[in-house]
């Protein structure tokens, strides 16, 4: 089994801890005098240890499904609760991801088409998240470039997926925030984080009090219309300027004050029918080249077969889309691929399709899929319910496949201080044994939080991981995942151990704890 290689552990070095209950799990592993090398992981200090972590009071009341495994062997080492179905948030890209890799291939690609026919020019997206208006823009100058000058209709053809924006159990409470963004075959993503589906709004001050704020959207566009409501206040004041969409509607409301000279509030808002929004830019982008499109835009309409290419634009490859998807976490990428595993496998561009090849897979690889059920690609949904045994056995045989190394390097690294390095988990477990080490996939919902991963421990043995906390009332207890992981890379060494109390991470951003850190705009991680 190939493994990408790991920060070599000094047998000098001295390790801050990430919180008292990583304290407590050390000196029950007797790490202050050093454990012996290859000692036995299934030993007595090691349960306990992990027991006195899971003790926290945080978890009083609340459920636990944890379990740790030989990455080699699959000998599960610790466990507890581990058939207990829990909500894994996030962790549910975990199995999207891997299908995806499995079903659709490292290499895959998405197209989006220019066609004409009959007149009329068609948009033909196929599922393409990381379309950027600069890409669009590329497209409609290859139209111009094939001799289109004039067509009678532009044409969204976003038919490669049903119609279903919005995954099972999304609530209508953060409708307009990115991390919900509705799913089409058609869409626009206004960063290289590529959040498809979303645009960027800024508000900034205006130049004396009582004016109303400056407003800058990106892509530039008409379909989204901006209802500028803020106004400027003194310096000082409290900034109070909000930004949000109107349901079922693309008006973007600006409200509330904002003080002469203050940083500019900016929010990344999910846009109503994505599908209009791609066919809206891409209008713009054919006028700017000298193509005039003379009548209305056409949503959801399919391409006739005789349709004759003139233009086309090809995605990245799935393997590298994984880093941002998988990295930060990203809601929109996991559903567009269940969609598009749905096509693959089923011919069938709908979440149910997908799922079904999703469970295929997992099938196929030991997971018991009749323990289980997920019901989006993201985790979005508390529909999704899965033991953390099951992840296990899911990180252990991906190990044996092809594409492992690509899909293992798109999971976040522990104090990895790039964001495309770190991701999710870039100010986590800093100054610990398990900086630089694991690997892991973060989970945040209210309630709900989970990690499932890899880590290598101090004798060098590999194991796998997956902690899934549920019902807790605690704002977090993302301490509490890090000193389980924490107390597995610290086992089984030699090296001199001196915990010491203090926060959670050493690079930690103040977020919202009940959502993933990368779904907040500016990003806490």
């Amino acid at each position: 089994m190939s493994r990408s290689p790991r920060r070599p552990k000094s047998s000098a070095r001295t390790w801050t801890w990430p919180a008292a209950t990583a304290m407590a799990a050390l000196l029950a592993l007797g790490l202050g005098g050093g454990a012996p090398a290859g000692a036995d992981p299934d030993d007595d200090g090691l349960k306990q240890a992990l027991d006195n972590v899971l003790a926290d009071e945080r978890l009083e009341g609340a459920l636990a499904s944890v379990v740790v495994a030989d990455a080699a062997s699959g000998e599960t080492l610790y466990e507890q609760s581990a058939a207990t179905r829990l909500t894994p948030a996030s962790n549910t890209k975990l199995p999207t991801s891997a299908a995806a890799m499995e079903l659709l291939g490292p290499d895959y690609t998405w197209s989006t088409d220019a066609l004409t026919a009959g007149g009329d020019l068609y948009l033909r997206g196929t599922g393409d998240p990381t379309m950027l208006a600069a890409d669009y823009d590329a497209l409609a100058a290859k139209v111009a470039a094939a001799g289109v000058d004039e067509v009678d209709r532009l044409v969204a053809d976003d038919t490669r997926f049903d119609s279903v924006r919005l995954g099972n159990g999304w609530s209508a409470d953060y409708e307009s925030d990115y991390y919900a963004m509705q799913i089409s075959a058609l869409t626009v993503a206004p960063d290289t984080d590529y959040d498809s589906g979303t645009v960027v709004v800024e508000a900034y001050p205006g130049k004396r009090p009582g004016a109303k704020p400056t407003v800058k959207v990106t892509p530039a566009n008409d379909y989204v219309k901006i209802d500028n409501r803020g106004r400027t206040v003194a310096e000082g004041e409290p900034d109070t300027l909000g930004i949000t969409r109107e349901h079922g509607t693309n008006t973007v409301v600006v409200s509330g004050n904002i003080p002469v000279k203050a940083n500019a509030t900016k929010e990344w808002i999910t846009v109503w029918e994505p599908t209009g929004y791609a066919a809206s830019v891409f209008r713009d982008a054919l006028e700017r080249h000298g193509v005039e499109v003379d009548g209305r835009t056409v949503p959801g309409r399919a391409t006739p077969e005789r349709a004759r290419t003139v233009a086309s634009h090809a995605s990245m490859p799935l393997k590298d889309l994984m880093v941002p998807f998988m990295k930060l976490s990203n809601n929109g990428h996991a559903e567009i691929l269940t969609k598009t595993i749905g096509v693959e496998t089923a011919d069938a561009g709908t979440w149910s399709a997908g799922l079904r090849g999703v469970s295929s897979y997992l099938r196929s690889v030991g997971v018991d899929t009749s323990t289980l059920r997920q019901v989006d690609g993201s985790g979005l949904s508390r529909g999704n319910t899965i033991p953390s045994r099951e992840f296990v056995k899911l990180l252990t045989a991906v190990q044996d496949e092809p594409w492992f190394d690509a899909w293992y390097e798109s999971l976040p690294v522990a104090c990895g201080e790039d964001r495309f390095v770190g991701g999710t988990l870039r100010t986590r477990m800093c100054d610990t044994p398990a900086e630089g080490n694991a690997r892991a996939k973060t989970g945040s919902l209210t309630g709900a939080s989970a990690l499932s991963g890899y880590v290598t421990d101090a004798g060098g043995r590999e194991l796998v991981f997956s902690v899934v906390l549920n019902n807790y009332l605690a704002g977090s207890v993302k301490d509490i995942e890090d000193a389980v992981v924490t107390t597995l890379a610290g086992y089984g060494g030699t090296e001199t151990a001196e915990p010491q109390p203090r926060s959670p991470t050493s690079r930690s951003a103040e977020h919202r704890a009940d959502v993933e850190c990368a779904w907040l705009k500016p990003r806490a991680c």
